[in-house]
This record gives C-alpha cells, sequence and structure tokens, in this order.
C-alpha cells in the first residue's frame, strides 16, 4: 500500500491565532525528529520541515517580532528620508540668515558713507583731496618726485592707465553722438 505523502490539513485555531499542522509540531520534539532521521512512518517530511522554518530558540524571536522589527525597519529607512530633507532645510536656513546678516551689515556701512556725504565738510575735504580744488584765496602747489610725476595727487582713474599711449577714453559724448549717427543710418550700425 502507498502511502500519501501530503502533509496533514490544519484546522482553524479561531480569531486571532495562527494555525499549526501536525507535521510541525512533530518536528519540533525531540522524538519525531529521531524518528524523522531514522524514517520512521509517523516521521515530519523534509518538505514540510522547509515550509515552516523552525527559529533558533536561542535568539528568542518570534515571527511576531521578526514583522515589528521590519516595519521598524520600513520606518526607520521611511523617515531617513525625511529628516534629510529637514537637516538640508535647516543648513539652507543658517546660510540665508548668515547673509542677510552680511547684507544688513553692508547697507549699514553705505548708510554711513551717504550720511558722509550729505556733510558740507566732507564734501570739500573730499573735493581738496580727490580733484585739487581750493578755495577762493588759497594758493596750491604740487610735489614734483624725482621722475617727473607728481606725488600725492590723490585718486587716479584706472581706465586712463589702462590705454594704449596716445589714445584717450571716448567721453559720454562721443558715444552720444555715435548712437544718434546709428538711430539716424542703422545699415552704418555696429556689426554690419
Amino acid at each position: 500500500m502507498a502511502r500519501d505523502r501530503r502533509p496533514p490539513r490544519t484546522s482553524p485555531a479561531g480569531p486571532g491565532r495562527t494555525t499549526r499542522s501536525r507535521a510541525g509540531s512533530r518536528a519540533s520534539t525531540p522524538t519525531s525528529v529521531a524518528a524523522a532521521s531514522t524514517g520512521a512512518p509517523g516521521a515530519a517530511t523534509p518538505a514540510a520541515q522547509r515550509r515552516f522554518p523552525v527559529l533558533p530558540s536561542r535568539l528568542g524571536l518570534t515571527r511576531r517580532a521578526l514583522a515589528v522589527l521590519s516595519v521598524l525597519v520600513v520606518l526607520a529607512l521611511s523617515y531617513a528620508n525625511s529628516l534629510r530633507i529637514y537637516l538640508d532645510q535647516q543648513r539652507d536656513l543658517g546660510e540665508a540668515q548668515q547673509q542677510i546678516a552680511q547684507r544688513n551689515e553692508r547697507i549699514g556701512e553705505l548708510q554711513d558713507e551717504l550720511n558722509r556725504w550729505n556733510d558740507p565738510a566732507y564734501v570739500k575735504a573730499q573735493a581738496r583731496d580727490r580733484l585739487g580744488w581750493l578755495l577762493p584765496g588759497e594758493k596750491g602747489f604740487k610735489v614734483i618726485g624725482a621722475d617727473g610725476k607728481p606725488l600725492g595727487t590723490g585718486v587716479v582713474l584706472d581706465s586712463q592707465t589702462d590705454l594704449p599711449p596716445g589714445e584717450h577714453a571716448e567721453m559720454w559724448f562721443d558715444r552720444l553722438w555715435g548712437s544718434i549717427e546709428t538711430a539716424d543710418n542703422p545699415e552704418r550700425g555696429v556689426g554690419r
């Protein structure tokens, strides 16, 4: 007679409880393990043992604990992205606040300079220093160095020093006249 080697059917255990097969419960007893190794007829088959793996008891993990652990891992991974975005936003916010502080400091410096230019004494001092202007009745002089250039003349415009010798910077009225000529005769415009 050939015996049917299918695992036995399980019966419902009720709400909230898991069902256990008789083969799985037999496999966990020491007598059935010994019977399985000897090939006894009542022993659990290796296929049944593969279907319902037995966790090592030394870890103390159950299937519920594994399910909770896997849910916690999924939640941690999903919140990790949100945490990264939050930290990026905090870094951007710190940089923006630093830029605002620097710009407020620059605004304060420019406001101080504007207040100085509203003072007539400061404007006179700048005109005397930068442009070499004199008040009526004063006599001006320039100190000439050994190379023949005046010393302490104040501000030197960089645009004039960058030009080749013999050429002059184009004045504003020359540019204005050139744009008027271009508007009158667009065929002679720049780039044609």
